[in-house]
């Protein structure tokens, strides 16, 4: 709903719709979501080859949708600091620097916790 606007708020379906887009939107246009989709799908077949508990398909599922959301989040900021900052300056690059780095420790997080868990299932299929 726009501030001062006295209109309802979009159906469920047009609020689908328009997250839909904007993952569309973010695809499209964001080659570090791309990556991050890519090492989800590496998780995920690595989970299947190495035959991962249920837990660990839970953690490895939530840490994907983490790192996306990260991502998507950064995106949007990075996104609005562009539109009410479109010359250089340092509070803007801040921002967007903060905002960068905050998906970055969520990948180190999110790497280590795949790295226990596929290791740690690597070894139990290995019959060490």
């Amino acid at each position: 709903m726009i501030p001062g606007s006295k209109s309802d708020h979009p159906t469920l379906r047009k609020s689908f719709a328009f997250a839909i887009q904007g993952f569309r939107i973010a695809l499209g246009t964001e080659r570090n979501l791309r990556i991050m989709i890519g090492g989800g799908i590496f998780a995920i077949l690595m989970g299947f080859l190495l035959q991962i508990d249920l837990l660990s398909w839970a953690v490895i599922l939530i840490c994907c949708g983490l790192v996306m959301c990260a991502e998507l989040i950064n995106t949007s900021i990075e996104t609005v600091v562009d539109l009410v900052s479109p010359e250089f300056h340092p509070l803007a690059g801040r921002a967007k620097d903060i905002s960068a780095a905050a998906v970055w420790i969520l990948c180190v997080f999110v790497a280590i916790v795949g790295m226990l868990i596929f290791v740690r299932a690597g070894i139990a299929r290995l019959g060490l």
